[in-house]
């Protein structure tokens, strides 16, 4: 059954810019566990706030793997102010 995760943080104050890129590097690296192309949103209300998704994820504990190593090796913590949240949801 495929899954999908959404992956919500809020963003240190100015670090918008600078986290770009290290966020679509990490969708590019998780995109062969999804049958869609993975992408970001913001929060209409907070601009700060972001999320992640990742559609049709066959392999859950594959992507869950790839997903913290991924997210160690681009340094995302350095952007994010507080925790990030991974969420699993189903049709």
């Amino acid at each position: 059954m495929a899954r999908a995760a959404y992956v919500y943080y809020r963003l240190r104050p100015g670090s918008a810019a600078a986290a770009a890129g290290p966020i679509d590097a990490l969708l590019e690296a998780l995109a062969p566990f999804c049958t869609d192309p993975p992408r970001r949103a913001r929060r209409c209300d907070d601009a700060a706030t972001w999320m992640e998704i990742y559609e049709g994820v066959s392999d859950w504990d594959g992507f869950e793997a790839a997903h913290a190593a991924e997210v160690r090796r681009l340094s995302i913590a350095a952007f994010v102010d507080g925790d990030r949240h991974l969420e699993c949801f189903v049709a």
